[in-house]
């Protein structure tokens, strides 16, 4: 009998059977996590596709592989966008530049943020420091309550255990190198 080609599991179904598995509600991942329940049942229920900090905390929460899981969300994202040039939370491209590894600590992405982008109402959180450096256009970071805008040539360094956020309020497409430094 020949073998029967296995379909690949989506993230949504993957998270959710994992946080089942672990007899955890939203709720209880949503503390473990930080994120806000709707933000992670829309993840769940693939409404939105998450963000590298949030498969990082995802991944640790829930002891998934997240370097498997970045590779095929970025995938999903990538013709999600090609699709749809929305602007909308889930508008940042992802290019990893770096191999992850169980014994990699840090994560190196080329990021794209579109044009007048402002992700209302969603921070990100996870271990470790964050390095952010714009290459291109001009971006606002906000950290905590402190707010920054970075133009080419500058960076910011911060531990991203605090509450932060990514937002393009300019007219034109920014391009920055992300490095995420996991313990």
């Amino acid at each position: 009998m020949p073998a029967r080609k296995t379909e690949k599991m989506s993230f949504g179904r993957r998270m959710k059977e994992a946080r089942e598995k672990m007899d955890m509600s939203i709720d209880d991942l949503a503390l473990e996590t930080g994120y806000v329940p709707e933000v992670l049942r829309a993840v769940e229920e693939e409404k939105s596709v998450p963000p590298v900090s949030l498969i990082i905390q995802l991944g640790q929460a829930l002891k998934l592989n997240i370097d498997d899981l970045e590779a095929e969300e970025e995938s999903k994202a990538a013709k999600r966008r090609s699709k749809s040039h929305q602007k909308r939370v889930d508008s940042y491209a992802y290019t990893p530049l770096t191999k992850h590894g169980a014994d990699k600590h840090l994560r190196g992405y080329l990021v794209t943020i579109d044009a007048n982008t402002e992700h209302k109402g969603v921070e990100y959180h996870h271990e470790g420091e964050e390095f952010e450096y714009v290459l291109q256009g001009s971006i606002t970071v906000q950290v905590g309550e402190n707010i920054h805008r970075l133009t080419k040539g500058q960076s910011i360094h911060f531990n991203s255990a605090l509450r932060h956020k990514l937002s393009n309020p300019n007219p034109e497409i920014a391009e920055l190198l992300v490095v995420i430094y996991v313990p």
